[in-house]
C-alpha cells in the first residue's frame, strides 16, 4: 500500500507536487479551499483550513501532512500534532514563517545577518526608529503579507498611525541593495540537508517576475555564506521540508535576510526542469524522511519567467502553441488558473550553456502569454 501525503491548500504549489508524487508512487491528497483549484487533480476534499474539525477529518486519512501555504492557524496545527499526526514542517517551525516579528527575534538569536528592525506599537516608537535610520523605514504587518502586501515605506511617523490601529507591527531599515537573491534548502526529520544553488530574482510590482540560476556573478564566498545561512535556519528552527530564504545583496557586497518561506517557493520553480531533483520532489522526500536527491543543475544556466496575468480574453493553454514555436526548447507550466492582471498563472523555464541565449529563450516564450 502506498504512503499517503496530505497537502493542505490547493494552489499551484500543491499542483506541482503531483507529478513527482506519481513518479515516487506516493498517494497524494489535497485539501483544497474551493472546487476547481489548481491542484484539482489530487483534491480529495474541499474544506476550510481554519477549521480544526475539517482539517482533522482530512488529516486522519493520510500518513503525513504538509502545506501549499503557511496560513494554517497554530491551533489547527497543534490539534493535528496532539492526535499523533505527522506534520511537516511542524507548528513550532511554521510559527517563524507565519509571524515576521517572531522570525526576526529567532534569527537574531541565531546570530544571522538581518536589516535593523524593531517591534513598534505606537507612533512614538515609529518616530524613534525613523530618527535612528535616516528618516525612512519599511513597515510590515507581522502576519499575512506576501508579494508586497502588508508592506509600507514610511518617512513620517504619522504615516504609520492607521496601520498601528490594528496592533503591533514590524519596522525595518530600508536596505540599500543591489539585487535580490534566494537560497533554497531541504531538510528531513533525520537531519539530512540538501541545498540548491543560490539564485537571483527580479521583482515587478513587488511580485517575482524572473529567476536566474545560479545567480550571475556570485562569488564563492557569498554563495557559501548564503548556503550556511539557510542551513543554520533549517537546523535552528527544526524545519522539515523545503525552506526558501529570501536575501538582499547590499551595495557594499553583504547579504542580509529578507523573509522566509517554509515550503516550495517561486524562486525554486526553475528546479523542475533545471535540476536533478526538483524542489517539489525534494519536499516530498523530506517530509517522508526519505533520502534527499541530488540537487546538481542539468545545464550551466536556467532562467524561469513567471507568466503574470496571462493573455487577455484567452486561457493560457490557447497560447502554448505560439510559445513553443517562439522558443521550442522552453518548458511551459500552466497552473490552470483564470487569467487576471498581476496573477501568477504559470511560468516558463529555459536552460542551456549560455546565459544570454537562455534568458532570451525564456523571455521569448513568456512574451507569447502577454
Amino acid at each position: 500500500m502506498s504512503v499517503k501525503v496530505g497537502v493542505i491548500g490547493g494552489g499551484q504549489l500543491a499542483r506541482m507536487m503531483i507529478p513527482p508524487a506519481i513518479n515516487l508512487g506516493i498517494d497524494i491528497r489535497v485539501l483544497a479551499e474551493a472546487e476547481g483549484s489548481p491542484a484539482a487533480l489530487a483534491a480529495t476534499a474541499v474544506g476550510d483550513y481554519h477549521s480544526v474539525d475539517e482539517v482533522l477529518a482530512f488529516a486522519r486519512e493520510v500518513d503525513v501532512v504538509t502545506f501549499d501555504h503557511e496560513h494554517v492557524p497554530q491551533e489547527v496545527l497543534k490539534a493535528m500534532v496532539a492526535e499523533g499526526i505527522a506534520v511537516h514542517p511542524g507548528p513550532h517551525a511554521l510559527l517563524f514563517a507565519q509571524d515576521k516579528l517572531q522570525m526576526r527575534q529567532r534569527l537574531e538569536q541565531l546570530g544571522l545577518p538581518m536589516p535593523a528592525w524593531a517591534k513598534v506599537t505606537t507612533v512614538a516608537d515609529v518616530a524613534s526608529f525613523l530618527d535612528a535610520h535616516n528618516g525612512v523605514g519599511v513597515l510590515k504587518t507581522p502576519r499575512g503579507g506576501y508579494d508586497g502586501k502588508g508592506v509600507k515605506i514610511v518617512r513620517a511617523a504619522a504615516d504609520a498611525a492607521d496601520w498601528l490601529a490594528a496592533g503591533e507591527l514590524l519596522i525595518e531599515e530600508l536596505v540599500d541593495f543591489s539585487r535580490e537573491l534566494a537560497q533554497s534548502v531541504a531538510r528531513n526529520p533525520s537531519g539530512d540537508v540538501a541545498l540548491w544553488p543560490v539564485v537571483e530574482s527580479i521583482q515587478r510590482d513587488s511580485v517575482c517576475a524572473e529567476v536566474t540560476a545560479p545567480a550571475p556573478g556570485v562569488s564563492a564566498e557569498l554563495a557559501d555564506e548564503a548556503a550556511a545561512i539557510a542551513r543554520t535556519i533549517a537546523e535552528g528552527l527544526d524545519v522539515t521540508g523545503v525552506l526558501a530564504v529570501e536575501l538582499f545583496e547590499t551595495t557594499d557586497g553583504r547579504i542580509v535576510i529578507n523573509e522566509l518561506a517554509m515550503r516550495p517557493h517561486n524562486t525554486g520553480h526553475w528546479s523542475i526542469d533545471g535540476c536533478q531533483t526538483s524542489q517539489f520532489e525534494q519536499h516530498l522526500r523530506a517530509v517522508l524522511d526519505l533520502p534527499l536527491g541530488a540537487t546538481d543543475s542539468r545545464e550551466p544556466w536556467s532562467v524561469m519567467v513567471n507568466i503574470l496575468g496571462g493573455p487577455v480574453g484567452q486561457e493560457l493553454h490557447e497560447r502554448i502553441g505560439a510559445a513553443t514555436l517562439a522558443s521550442p526548447g522552453t518548458k511551459i507550466h500552466d497552473y490552470s488558473k483564470q487569467s487576471r492582471p498581476g496573477r501568477k498563472v504559470g511560468h516558463v523555464t529555459a536552460s542551456g550553456s549560455t546565459l544570454d541565449d537562455v534568458r532570451a529563450n525564456a523571455r521569448a516564450a513568456a512574451a507569447q502569454f502577454d
